[in-house]
């Protein structure tokens, strides 16, 4: 009841014409760059950072959200009717969204992902609104070793689960802890890769790093291989659903939403998973399995919903404990760092204002966003014919803005080269960018509590090991990273011990297992 009562005050906050302003002016620019490939809600974020630190936090937070679902909507649009994803959580959507447009039901896949993100998003939110409570309820009761422990988890999660090698994602993770270290020791004084430049004394500003890395590096990526010119837009009437599309939309949305909002609250689970998941889910389920791949609406439908549910899951970590599951989630994190606030189980205690009109932005957002999308969604997607050099040069324009009004030192703009370079190499062979960004961002807070453990435990290392939430989170790392041998080694087992296992047989899953 506390939870509905704190809801109802939230909403008494953001109903107001500046908050209602915010949140239009978040989910208008949030569609536009989610329609925009390369463009994602991250870097949006990253390049709001500088400007966002002048506003009160409340209303900045409402922008940041509603850049964040309006880009899960957008990414739909020119997936559909261009087979061009804006949003790499929406490429599922467009292996039966563009089928399904080039048949002439470019109106129907349209409406089923706008109203499926509508209602995944609204159950998703209200799945928010209570767990959230919960979940901080529990932190409260952790201690350092246990924060450490999380906190590793979602190392090791961001690095062996993203990128296209354990190798490449590791690697990423130590660039990204190298960064977060820059700058003085708190305990002892020392500088700690300084290189004796007094500008990197207090460490490298996280709006440079997030700017450089999203902004810079995305940028010089786009412009060294992007080559092609804007496709053409397939023409769509006002979006609309028979009564046959809802009979085969309505359940694919709610198992859309049960799978993403969880996803979305697991370290590295991102909205990426649940869609295909979705996808798969709903080609097994379906009564009309000879549509799949020619444009079945429940491979719109399902995918879509558990987009729009994961970025609400993604906020559950985000404000109960402090701990990013993606990029944008990182970069909002940043955020309230900057503006001084603690991001963890205090913050719903310290500032409940800010929290629950949060929440109930979310709503207002989806409903926005839902009135934006029905009858725009053409008009959105001929932002692509939009050149990309005009495009790009101004993403570079405002990168070097937003990293001059931190200090106002030219240093800045050297240090935003060279990490926009270091962005563009991580994009050129393979890194991923999210465990680099989760690591500067955590790499303070995981010293902290370490050194806290350390000091509890006089030095002695199994102070780094509290509770049952450190052993389970220990525990799971250990399974992550040793997977790869452990399944080898079952299918290995599985060869020689099952019946009828004969050396051809034995043969050929070795042959399966080294490679």
């Amino acid at each position: 009841m506390d939870n509905l009562n704190n809801l109802i005050e939230g909403f008494g906050h953001i109903l107001t014409p500046i908050n209602l302003l915010y949140a239009f002016v978040g989910v208008t620019v949030g569609t536009a760059v989610g329609v925009l490939p390369g463009i994602g809600p991250a870097m949006t974020l990253a390049l709001l950072l500088p400007i966002t630190f002048g506003l009160d936090p409340t209303q900045a937070m409402i922008l940041f959200c509603g850049v964040f679902y309006g880009g899960m909507y957008g990414g739909s649009t020119t997936s559909i009717l261009l087979n061009t994803p804006g949003e790499s959580s929406s490429v599922v959507t467009a292996l039966e969204g563009n089928k399904m447009a080039k048949a002439g039901r470019a109106a129907q896949a349209l409406a089923t992902a706008a109203i499926g993100s509508f209602v995944a998003g609204t159950i998703a939110t209200l799945l928010l609104a209570f767990v959230m409570p919960q979940v901080v309820a529990f932190a409260i009761k952790l201690g350092s070793p246990d924060y450490l422990a999380i906190i590793m988890l979602a190392f090791v999660g961001a690095a062996a689960v993203l990128g296209s090698s354990r190798i490449r994602g590791f690697a990423s993770l130590l660039i990204g802890l190298a960064i977060g270290i820059v700058g003085i020791d708190r305990v002892t004084g020392q500088q700690r890769m300084t290189f004796d430049l007094p500008q990197l004394a207090d460490g490298i500003d996280i709006v440079v790093v997030a700017v450089g890395l999203f902004a810079v590096g995305e940028a010089l990526w786009v412009a060294a291989h992007l080559r092609r010119k804007a496709g053409s837009v397939i023409p769509v009437g006002k979006p609309w659903m028979g009564r046959e599309d809802w009979r085969r939309s309505w359940k694919p949305w709610l198992r859309g939403t049960a799978l993403g909002f969880p996803f979305g609250a697991i370290p590295a689970g991102g909205a990426e998973v649940p869609t295909f998941l979705s996808y798969v889910t709903e080609r097994k389920l379906t009564k009309h399995p000879e549509e799949f791949g020619k444009g079945a609406i429940e491979g719109v439908a399902g995918p879509e919903a558990a987009n729009n549910a994961s970025a609400a899951g993604t906020l559950v970590p985000l404000l109960a404990i402090g701990l990013p599951t993606n990029a944008t989630a990182a970069i909002m994190l940043s955020a309230l760092q900057g503006w001084g606030l603690d991001p963890g189980p205090l913050l719903i205690e310290k500032q409940p204002v800010l929290v629950w009109t949060l929440v109930a932005s979310l709503f207002v957002g989806n409903t926005m966003l839902l009135l934006l999308n029905l009858p725009l969604a053409p008009a959105w997607a001929k932002l692509l014919q939009i050149p990309r050099p005009y495009l790009y040069a101004g993403i570079l324009f405002f990168a070097a803005m937003g990293a001059w009004t931190v200090n106002g030192q030219a240093f800045d703009l050297y240090l935003l080269l060279a990490i926009g370079l270091l962005g563009f190499a991580i994009r050129r062979f393979g890194f991923p960018v999210l465990p680099l960004i989760i690591g500067v961002i955590l790499a303070p807070i995981a010293e902290l509590h370490l050194r806290r453990s350390l000091q509890l435990s006089h030095g002695d290392l199994s102070g780094l090991v509290g509770g049952p939430v450190s052993w389970v989170c220990y525990a799971v790392i250990a399974v992550a990273i040793l997977w790869p041998l452990i399944a080898r080694l079952i299918r290995t087992a599985g060869g020689n011990g099952g019946p009828g296992s004969g050396p051809g047989q034995h043969t050929t899953i070795s042959t399966e297992a080294s490679a």
